[in-house]
C-alpha cells in the first residue's frame, strides 16, 4: 500500500503531532519534548480528563481534546500505547487540584502504561482515576467484557466523561457517569482490507479481495467469522443482530448511534450503512436520539466499518447534550473555540523516539580473551550493547513472528527501546556498578518503547536491578537472582503465568535453569538459560494466547511462536555468546 511519508519513517508520530500544532495552534500547545498536547481553553477548577493510546488511528486521539472534551491527549508510537512518564507528563500538565481522569481503550500495553503513570503522578500527590473502554463485543464474551478491546465507542465515552468533568462533579462521580456510558455502549466492526504501520512492507494482516471479516479489531485481531464479501444490506443484517442480542435492545430504547469508517471506507458506503442501518432500527421501535456517520478511529487505510450504540437514559442524555468543541468533533453551539488564545506557534523538537536513522557504530570490547569467570561493570556495559545491536539486527525476524498472530509492531518497538538502550550506555562510560548499568538499560526501554513491551522488557533489565546494594561484579548466583526478582515483578505485573504464550514462557524456565545452574560457571548458567528460553519459545507454540492481541485468535494462534518469548530468547543468547566470546557481526 502507497504511503505517503517522509524519508525518515521513525519521526512519523513527531512531525504529524507538530503538523497538527501548526494547524491548531490557537487550540493547542505541547507538554514540553512530549508527543502529548493539551487545549488552551480547559476551564479551571474542574476534574480533568486525559485520554490516549497508540497513533495511527486519527482523529482519535488527538481530535478530541477541546472545549467539553479531553483536557490533554498522550499519543504514543505507531499502534502502541504511550510510555508511563509521558502518561505521567500529560496529566501533570492539565491537573487543577481536583484530580485527573484518564479515558482509554483496553489493551494490554495501554492498561500497564497508563496504570504506572497513575502511579507516578500519585507518587507526586496528584489524585488520578481510570475508566478503560472495552465496547468491542467480538474480542470475548460477556462474562470476561473487561477483556473486550475498546474501538469506536472511546467517542461517546470520552463526550460524556469531557461533559461530566466540565459540569464540575467531584472526581468519584465523574469516573460513575463515564463507566455507567462505558457499561451501556457496544460495537462491532468488519474488515474488508488491510492497513500498513509507516515503516513495515507488509499489511497488519492478509484478506482477500473477495473476503471480509466480522468483528475484526483495527489492528487487524481477529473476529467472529471470515466469510466472502458481502452486500451493506447483509454486513448490516448480521452486525445489527449481534448488537440487539448483546445489549437486550427492544422497543422504545432511546439510543445514539455511530457508524464509523476504519480509514478507507467513503462516507457514500458510510450512509448506505446507516440507512440499512435504520431500517432496523425502525422496525424494531427503537428509537435515535442522535447519529454520526463519520471517520473517527482508524487502522491507517484499513478499509471497513463499525457500528456503535450507546443505549441512553435521562441522566446520559444531560451529558451527552453538553455542547463540545474540536476542530473533528463538536456538539451545540461552543463556536469554533476560544479567540484570546496566545497564537505563538509550537516549539519544534528534534524527534527522538524510535530513531531509525544509522545507528551509531559501537565497538564491543571484552575485559579479556577467552570464556569470562564473571562480568565487571564495563563487561556489562558491552554486553548490553552488545545484545542491544543483536535484538536491532532482528528486527525484521521479530517482526515477522508478531506479524503472524498480533500487529507486527514488536520488533519495531524492540529495536526502537534498544537504540535508547544504545545511547544511554554509550554515556555511562566508565560505571562500575553492574546493576546500575541494568537499571540504566531498563529505564530507557521503559520510558521510550510505549506498549506493552515497554513495561515487560523494561522490567527485565530493571525490576531485578533497582535498589540492588552496588555491586562491581556479576557472576552466575547474581544475575540468578536477580532475573528471579525481574520475573516475579514481570509476573505481578502482568499477570501471566507459563502457558499464557506470553515472554514468561521463556523467561521462567530461563530462570529456573539460572537458579540450578548457579553454582556452576557463568558460561554454564547461561547456556542452560539459553536452552531453557529456546525450548520455551518452542513451546508457545502449542498454546493459544491468553494477552495481547493474539488473544482473540484461540486456537488459531496454535502453531505459531510467541514474539516476546523469542526476544527473551535472544536477550539470553547475546548474554552466552558475550560471556563466551563468540560474538555475530552485525
Amino acid at each position: 500500500m502507497k504511503k505517503i511519508l517522509n524519508a525518515d519513517v521513525s519521526n512519523v508520530v513527531e512531525e504529524m503531532l507538530q503538523g497538527y500544532l501548526l494547524a491548531y495552534r490557537h487550540f493547542y500547545k505541547r507538554v514540553k519534548e512530549y508527543h502529548a498536547i493539551v487545549y488552551r481553553g480547559h476551564r479551571k477548577d474542574k476534574v480533568a480528563l486525559v485520554i490516549g493510546g497508540g497513533s495511527g488511528h486519527e482523529p482519535m486521539f488527538t481530535g478530541f481534546c477541546g472545549a467539553g472534551l479531553a483536557d490533554g491527549v498522550a499519543c504514543g508510537n505507531i499502534c502502541a500505547s504511550p510510555n508511563p512518564d509521558l502518561v505521567r507528563a500529560a496529566g501533570a500538565a492539565v491537573d487543577q487540584g481536583k484530580g485527573v481522569l484518564f479515558v482509554y481503550g483496553c489493551y494490554a500495553g495501554d492498561n500497564l502504561n497508563f496504570d504506572m503513570g497513575e502511579e507516578l503522578l500519585q507518587k507526586e500527590g496528584v489524585r488520578t482515576a481510570h475508566v478503560r473502554v472495552w465496547d468491542d463485543l467480538a474480542s470475548a464474551p460477556r462474562e470476561r467484557v473487561s477483556d473486550r478491546r475498546g474501538i469506536a465507542g472511546d467517542v461517546f465515552v470520552i463526550k460524556i466523561a469531557g461533559a461530566a468533568c466540565d459540569a464540575g462533579l467531584e472526581l468519584d462521580e465523574v469516573v460513575r457517569i463515564t463507566e455507567k456510558a462505558r457499561d451501556r455502549l457496544n460495537t462491532i466492526g468488519v474488515a474488508t482490507s488491510p492497513g500498513t504501520l509507516p515503516g513495515n512492507d507488509r499489511p497488519t494482516f492478509e484478506l482477500a479481495d473477495d473476503e471480509m471479516e466480522f468483528g475484526m479489531g483495527i489492528h487487524g485481531e481477529p473476529g467472529i467469522e471470515r466469510t466472502k464479501m458481502q452486500t451493506a444490506q447483509e454486513m448490516v443484517d448480521r452486525m445489527y443482530r449481534e448488537l440487539k442480542e448483546e445489549m437486550g435492545l427492544q422497543a422504545g430504547d432511546e439510543i445514539a448511534v455511530l457508524v464509523n469508517g476504519l480509514g478507507s471506507t467513503p462516507l457514500l458506503e458510510l450512509n448506505l450503512v446507516y440507512f440499512d442501518l435504520y431500517q432496523h432500527l425502525k422496525e424494531d421501535g427503537i428509537r435515535v436520539y442522535d447519529s454520526e456517520i463519520k471517520t473517527y478511529c482508524t487502522s491507517m487505510e484499513m478499509g471497513g466499518f463499525s457500528i456503535s450504540i450507546l443505549k441512553l437514559d435521562e441522566e446520559l442524555k444531560i451529558y451527552y447534550d453538553m455542547p463540545c468543541y474540536s476542530p473533528y468533533y463538536a456538539k451545540g453551539s461552543y463556536g469554533a473555540g476560544t479567540t484570546d488564545m496566545d497564537m505563538e506557534e509550537p516549539e519544534m523538537e528534534e524527534a527522538e523516539l524510535f530513531e531509525e536513522q544509522e545507528d551509531d557504530q559501537v565497538v564491543v570490547v571484552r575485559s579479556r580473551e577467552g570464556v569470562l569467570p564473571e562480568l565487571c561493570g564495563e563487561d556489562v556495559r558491552n554486553m548490553l550493547l552488545y545484545i542491544a545491536d543483536k535484538i536491532i539486527a532482528k528486527k525484521p525476524y521479530l517482526t515477522e513472528i508478531d506479524s503472524a498472530i498480533g500487529d507486527g509492531d514488536h520488533g519495531i518497538g524492540m529495536a526502537g527501546g534498544m537504540r535508547k538502550v544504545k545511547k544511554k550506555l554509550l554515556a555511562m562510560q566508565g560505571e562500575t556498578n553492574v546493576y546500575k548499568l541494568f537499571e540504566a538499560a531498563g529505564t530507557e526501554m521503559l520510558m521510550s518503547m510505549g506498549g506493552a513491551s515497554g513495561v515487560i522488557f523494561g522490567s527485565l533489565y530493571l525490576a531485578g536491578a533497582k535498589g540492588t546494594e552496588a555491586q562491581d561484579f556479576l557472576k552466575a548466583e547474581d544475575l540468578a537472582r536477580m532475573e528471579r526478582r525481574s520475573l516475579e515483578a514481570i509476573r505481578e505485573r502482568g499477570k501471566a503465568v507459563k502457558g499464557d504464550k506470553t515472554m514468561v514462557d521463556a523467561l521462567l524456565p530461563a530462570v529456573e535453569a539460572l537458579e540450578k545452574n548457579k553454582e556452576e560457571t557463568l558460561l554454564q548458567a547461561l547456556q542452560a538459560a539459553e536452552t531453557a528460553a529456546l525450548q520455551g519459545v518452542e513451546d508457545t507454540k502449542g498454546y493459544m494466547a491468553k494477552f495481547g492481541r493474539a488473544k482473540s485468535l484461540l486456537e488459531r494462534a496454535v502453531g505459531h511462536q510467541d514474539a516476546g518469548a523469542t526476544s527473551v530468547w535472544l536477550i539470553f543468547q547475546g548474554m552466552r555468546e558475550f560471556v563466551e566470546g563468540k560474538l555475530e557481526n552485525f
